[in-house]
């Protein structure tokens, strides 16, 4: 009986112990699953399953996430479908912004679509918060990573031609994730062969940026900063809730952070046009506690990674400019990673196709290797 105990606690299983309550269920146990709308789906998916799944805040804490699993048609390859992991740019922070529950942007369903086209599977996490219990904490890229990981199990637990290999992709706010996953991958899902990352537009150095823009934020030539600002203030307050965010805002700025715990990023764009990050701000952000705060939430890690990368960066981003990404770069490379780096002519969304006659390959590659 020992042994029989000892067996199911090495792969993760619950187990009941008289006189005790039963075990959280394993990171990516699946709690639901269920044909997706067909409105909701690709063009290019045979079949399309919405999941709920077990995951965990970066904290630990047993969190509840959602997510798609898109399978192409035909028979499978020996071995299985490769799967990639898509992780998506920024929706909101309110269930209803969840991409699982509205249909794909152009933009996405045209860049899915053509991994699809690649004979690739795509699972498509939602993040913790997104569609599912809590507040969806915004660029804490920990939690959406261990949401990634853990859908790629779930996801194979329901679809069984899914390959163990897979990858992680990434637009903006899901470049950020991506970055966090390439991070943890291997040590969180040693059951799987995690082959490496692509990101597009990924968030970085944010940290570096807010804490100077007090008393005059400048007044910086970049699209929805607003909104994105919001956003990742309510995402803070929610995850760090000892720091008193509501005491560095101005009424004005605690309308609009609480409006974005509640409107999609299109909705928040329309209602606080005009509306500027200074506007929010009521004292600095530069004390002790802010900077500190905000550099544990929204940092990306810089050393750790064991699989290749790959970055691509619009020249004409305005939304997350390139010497952001430049910076990133050079500290990946100070930190033993060696990331294939790619500048396009491009702004944020255009980045996505502009890069695929590098990136096609360079996922090729990762799952001949």
């Amino acid at each position: 009986m020992a042994g029989f105990l000892a067996c199911l606690l090495a792969v993760g299983a619950p187990v009941a112990v008289s006189g005790t309550a039963h075990a959280q269920p394993a990171p990516g146990a699946v709690m639901s699953e269920a044909p997706l709308d067909s409105r909701l789906s690709l063009p290019g998916a045979a079949s399309a399953r919405a999941l709920s799944y077990t995951t965990q805040w970066r904290s630990g804490e047993t969190a509840t996430a959602t997510g798609v699993v898109f399978v192409p048609g035909g028979e499978p390859p020996a071995g299985g479908r490769p799967v990639v992991a898509w992780a998506h740019g920024t929706t909101g922070l309110a269930d209803d912004c969840a991409p699982s529950r509205n249909p794909r942007s152009e933009r996405d369903t045209a860049y899915l679509e053509h991994w699809l086209d690649q004979g690739y599977a795509v699972v498509a996490a939602d993040y913790p918060g997104l569609g599912s219990d809590g507040l969806h904490r915004y660029l804490d890229g920990q939690s959406a990573a261990n949401s990634i990981v853990d859908l790629v199990r779930a996801a194979r637990a329901v679809e069984p031609s899914l390959s163990e290999r897979w990858v992680v992709v990434g637009q903006s706010q899901g470049g950020h994730a991506a970055l966090h996953t390439a991070n943890t991958a291997t040590d969180r899902a040693p059951d799987l062969d995690f082959r490496g990352t692509l990101t597009t537009g990924a968030p970085s150095n944010l940290e570096l940026v807010f804490p100077i823009g007090f008393p005059e934020f400048p007044d910086l030539p970049l699209d929805g900063l607003t909104a994105f600002g919001a956003f990742i203030f309510a995402g803070l307050r929610e995850a760090d809730p000892g720091l008193d965010l509501d005491g560095y805002l101005t009424g004005l700025g605690r309308e609009v952070v609480d409006a974005a715990e509640s409107l999609c990023y299109d909705e928040m764009l329309a209602r606080y046009t005009g509306v500027g990050i200074g506007d929010l701000l009521a004292r600095p952000l530069g004390d002790d506690r802010f900077p500190a705060a905000l550099s544990d939430y929204l940092g990306v890690p810089v050393n750790g990674y064991d699989r290749p990368l790959f970055l691509a960066q619009g020249l004409d981003d305005r939304v997350l400019p390139a010497p952001l990404s430049v910076k990133l770069v050079a500290d990946l490379w100070a930190g033993g990673a060696q990331p294939r780096f790619a500048t396009y002519p491009t702004g944020h969304s255009e980045t996505m196709a502009a890069s695929l006659p590098d990136t096609t390959p360079f996922v090729a590659e990762l799952f001949a290797g």
